[in-house]
C-alpha cells in the first residue's frame, strides 16, 4: 500500500446498496500490508454494516472471524468486545451524514448515526475506539477508516477531534468514488468538495500502559496574548470599529491589553506603527486598514 490509495471499483464485497459501505479492497489491502505473511489469528469487523469485511475474510480464508454491527444485535456502546483479536477494522458512522435507521427500519437508541450533537457524537466514538484499543492482543493494530464532513457550512474533522488510542502507525488517504455530492452544482466557488477519507492504523505495543491523544479547543481573547505584534493588534482595533479608527480609540482599546502592561509609551508605539507599516494609511484624524 501507499499513503494515497484509490479503488474506482469496489469489488463484489457485501451488499453495494448498503449507504456507506466501504469498498472491500481497504480490508484485504490492509491484511495483506500488515500480515504479509500469515493470516490475523482473529479478525475482527466493528461497524460492520452491509457485510463487506465478511466476503473479504471469505475470499482469504479467514475463517477465525468476528462481524458486529447493529444489524446482527451487537450494541457498540454497550456490549463487550466478545474475542481478543490482533487486527480490527472499524468504519463508524460520519455523524449523521447517514441514517442508519432507514437502512435497517428500525430505531436504535445507540446508533452513532442519530440526530445528536457533533459533541456527544465524538464522545461515544471515542468509548468505542478505546473498547477496541483495550480488546487487542499487545501487537494489535486497529485500522479506522474515517471521513470528514461539511453541514451547515462548517466544516468537521472526525479524524482531528476523536480521541487517538495506541500508537499511529500509518495515515492512509482513500479517494472517495461515486459520492453523491459528485454530481452536485454548487453555487459557492470558493467551495471544495470533499472527495477523500481517512484509514489511521494504530498499533498495541504495550500491555498495560496505554497512550491516547486528545485534542482541545480553546479560546483566547488577543487582549491577552503576548505573542502577538503591535500590527495585529492594531489592525483588529482598527476592525473592531469598522475601519475607521482615530489614534485615541485605538489607544483606549489597547491600553487594557497584555502587551501594553509592559510598555511605558502605549500612544507612541501605536503612533510609529501606524506611520511605519503600509498596511495603514490617514485621512484627516482617522486610519484606515488596507492590504498591500
Amino acid at each position: 500500500m501507499q499513503s494515497v490509495i484509490s479503488y474506482k471499483d469496489r469489488g463484489n464485497y457485501g451488499d453495494s446498496k448498503y449507504r456507506g459501505n466501504c469498498s472491500g479492497y481497504v480490508i484485504k489491502d490492509l491484511i495483506s500490508q500488515f500480515y504479509p505473511n500469515s493470516k490475523p489469528k482473529k479478525f475482527i469487523e466493528i461497524f460492520s454494516g452491509g457485510g463487506t469485511g465478511k466476503d473479504v475474510a471469505i475470499e482469504l480464508g479467514i475463517s477465525n472471524s468476528l462481524h458486529l454491527d447493529l444489524n446482527n444485535g451487537w450494541d457498540a456502546l454497550i456490549d463487550e468486545i466478545p474475542s481478543g483479536s490482533d487486527f480490527i477494522f472499524s468504519h463508524p458512522p460520519y455523524w449523521n451524514i447517514i441514517s442508519y435507521e432507514k437502512q435497517r427500519g428500525k430505531f436504535e437508541k445507540n446508533d452513532l448515526s442519530n440526530n445528536m450533537n457533533y459533541e456527544e457524537f465524538i464522545q461515544k466514538l471515542n468509548l468505542v475506539n478505546e473498547k477496541i484499543y483495550h480488546s487487542l492482543v499487545n501487537g494489535g493494530r486497529h485500522a479506522t477508516l474515517i471521513g470528514d464532513i461539511r453541514k451547515n457550512g462548517k466544516y468537521y474533522s472526525i479524524l482531528k477531534d476523536m480521541t487517538w488510542f495506541g500508537e499511529l502507525e500509518s495515515h492512509i488517504i482513500k479517494i472517495q468514488h461515486n459520492c453523491l455530492s459528485n454530481n452536485k452544482i454548487y453555487s459557492n466557488n470558493s467551495f471544495i468538495a470533499i472527495k477523500h477519507e481517512h484509514i489511521l492504523v494504530f498499533k498495541k505495543d504495550k500491555i498495560w500502559l496505554f497512550n491516547f491523544k486528545v485534542t482541545e479547543t480553546r479560546k483566547e481573547n488577543i487582549m491577552n496574548a503576548t505573542n502577538i505584534t503591535w500590527r495585529d493588534l492594531i489592525q483588529a482595533t482598527i476592525e473592531f470599529f469598522n475601519n475607521k479608527a482615530s489614534v485615541d480609540e485605538i489607544y483606549n482599546i489597547l491600553i487594557k491589553s497584555k502587551k501594553a502592561k509592559n510598555n511605558n509609551h502605549v500612544r507612541e508605539k501605536i503612533r510609529q506603527t501606524l506611520n511605519e507599516n503600509a498596511n495603514f494609511y490617514k485621512e484627516q484624524e482617522y486610519w484606515y486598514l488596507k492590504l498591500c
